[in-house]
Formats: C-alpha cells, sequence, structure tokens
C-alpha cells in the first residue's frame, strides 16, 4: 500500500480526532445553566447551594479557568489515559468507562454477528431469485426492520419472551441468555439495511459479463454466486457494515436503557441526566475514536478485497 496514502489518512484522522476532542469538551460551555450549581442542587436533595459552595466546587473542579487551560488540561490526562474524576461518586472516569465497556462490546459483536447472519443470506436469496416470494420475503423484512424503532422492538420482545413465554431475562447482564433480545434488537435494524445493499450489490454482480463467461464454462451455480459474484460485491457490504458500527453505538444507549444492561449506553445516559459531565465527555469520546479508527481500518480493507482499487490516484 502507498506510504503517502497512509500518511495522509492517518493526519486527516489526526485532525478529525482533535476536532472530535474539542466539540466534546466544548459541550460544558453550551449546555445552559451552571453546572456547578445544579450538580450542587442534585446532592443537596434540591436546596439552593450557597455562593461560596458553588465557587468552590468550580475551584475544586477547575471550572473557573478559561477554556483553553481546561481543554489543556484534559486532554494532557487524555493522552495518559486519564478522563479525570466523576463529579458525584469522585471515581475515576477510565475505570468506569473500563467496567462497562465488556458489556457494550459484547453487545456491539452480539448483534452484528446477528445482522450478517440474517442479511447475507437474505440478500443473496434474493438477487439469486428476483420477482420471487424469496424476493418479496426479504425485501418486506428489510423495509419491517428499517421502519421499526429499536426501543419498540426492544419492549415488544419483552413482552413477548419475557413475559409471556418466560424464555428470557427482562433485564440485566450475565450470561448468553441475557444477550439473546439485546441483540436481536439491535441486529434487526442493521439487518434491513445489509439486506438490501448485499442485495443490490449481488444483483450488479450478477449482471456483469465475467459470471455470464463463468456460466458458459459450465461452473456450478453455487460457485458463480459465491466465489465469483458475491465476493466482487463485497466491497460497498464491507463498507455500510463498517459504518454500521457507529449505529451499533447509537442504537446501544437506547437498547441498553430498555433492557437496563450496565454498559456505555446506560453509563452515558445516567451521567446526562446527572449532569456528570466528566462522563458524558470520556464516553462521546471514546466512541467518536471508535468510529473514526474502524472507517479507517475500512479504508484500508478496499485494498485487500479489490486489487483494482488503487489509492495512489487519489488526489493529495
Amino acid at each position: 500500500m502507498n506510504s503517502q496514502y497512509l500518511l495522509r489518512r492517518l493526519l486527516a484522522m489526526g485532525v478529525v480526532l482533535l476536532g472530535v476532542s474539542l466539540l466534546t469538551y466544548g459541550m460544558i460551555f453550551i449546555t445552559p445553566g451552571d453546572p456547578a450549581r445544579t450538580i450542587l442542587t442534585q446532592q443537596m436533595g434540591g436546596q439552593t447551594p450557597s455562593p461560596e459552595a458553588v465557587e468552590q466546587f468550580r475551584a475544586a473542579n477547575g471550572l473557573d479557568d478559561p477554556f483553553p487551560v481546561q481543554y489543556a488540561r484534559w486532554m494532557g490526562g487524555v493522552v495518559q489515559g486519564d478522563f479525570g474524576q466523576s463529579y458525584y461518586s469522585d471515581q475515576s472516569v477510565t475505570a468506569m468507562i473500563v467496567q462497562r465497556l465488556p458489556n457494550t462490546i459484547e453487545l456491539a459483536v452480539a448483534s452484528m454477528l446477528v445482522a450478517i447472519a440474517i442479511a447475507v443470506p437474505a440478500g443473496i436469496a434474493s438477487a439469486v431469485n428476483p420477482g420471487s416470494r424469496t424476493d418479496y420475503a426479504a425485501q418486506f423484512g428489510a423495509l419491517l426492520g428499517v421502519s421499526m424503532p429499536n426501543f419498540w422492538l426492544g419492549f415488544l420482545l419483552i413482552i413477548v419472551c419475557s413475559l409471556w413465554l418466560d424464555i428470557f431475562p427482562v433485564a440485566g447482564a450475565g450470561g448468553f441468555e441475557y444477550l439473546v433480545l439485546p441483540a436481536l434488537t439491535l441486529g434487526s435494524g442493521m439487518a434491513a439495511v445489509i439486506t438490501r445493499l448485499v442485495r443490490t450489490a449481488m444483483l450488479d454482480a450478477l449482471d456483469a459479463a465475467y459470471i455470464r463467461t463463468a456460466r458458459s464454462k459450465g461452473l456450478l451455480e453455487r460457485i458463480v454466486v459465491y466465489k465469483h459474484a458475491f465476493r466482487n460485491a463485497l466491497v460497498p457490504v464491507v463498507t455500510v457494515i463498517g459504518l454500521q458500527l457507529s449505529y451499533v453505538l447509537n442504537g446501544a444507549v437506547v437498547v441498553e436503557v430498555v433492557f437496563q444492561r450496565p454498559g456505555l449506553g446506560t453509563l452515558l445516559v445516567d451521567a446526562i441526566f446527572a449532569r456528570d459531565y466528566p462522563i458524558v465527555q470520556g464516553v462521546t469520546l471514546l466512541v467518536g475514536v471508535i468510529f473514526v479508527v474502524t472507517n479507517f481500518a475500512v479504508d484500508l480493507t478496499y485494498r485487500r478485497l479489490d486489487p483494482r482499487i488503487d489509492h495512489r490516484s487519489e488526489p493529495a
């Protein structure tokens, strides 16, 4: 791979991450209200804090410093893996994220596997049999999955599978049984998007001249479909699967709240309601970093999947 292209992408990724960090930390200055006064009011059970207590809280947490000073201090800790301390529990934000992150990763991987397991066979079957009942069923299922909100599907699965049939637990985290319903809830929306893309990419590939040549040579249909057509249809599919990671991270917030799963989603929502800004900033920045790095990895995967893609032809 061209080293100049790789260097350009790394520099661009660094600029994007710097912008993400600025926006993430800057949210505390554009949020209405005084965070120090709000937090102390909640800690005191709704009573109005004294001006001295507010000033003491600001000084203790560095909130009375100018924005550049606060941002530089925060970034100095971030590059060392320190996202600061929680305003309420005084615990390390990094430790809280590390504690919750495995549950979110587990949900993200499981939901992605569910989406791929549903979407790839459905998309291929739909493309191989256009206009058939299989095609209509796959398109209807994809349309239903795109149209259905995650929270609604989650509540529906809880009612049917947990309350009526008593197959899976309602909420929490633990063994495999706690992961099934959240993964199905989050994976269904992704499966709908990927199914439609797989179908479109496969239809284009199956209509190509090299596929007609392969069939004229007498190759088995499954070899034509899976070895030749599907491989060439993978580039746009991999792109969308990589970009769906942002959907997974955003959807995990809703799904974890619905199923009361102790992950980054519930940590973020609880911190937003409590105005615990160090946690909000830490989780938001981490999600931004994951998204940018994933896009970079997907970009590098193109060359492996399709050697015809030459990054050297891209403008500097």
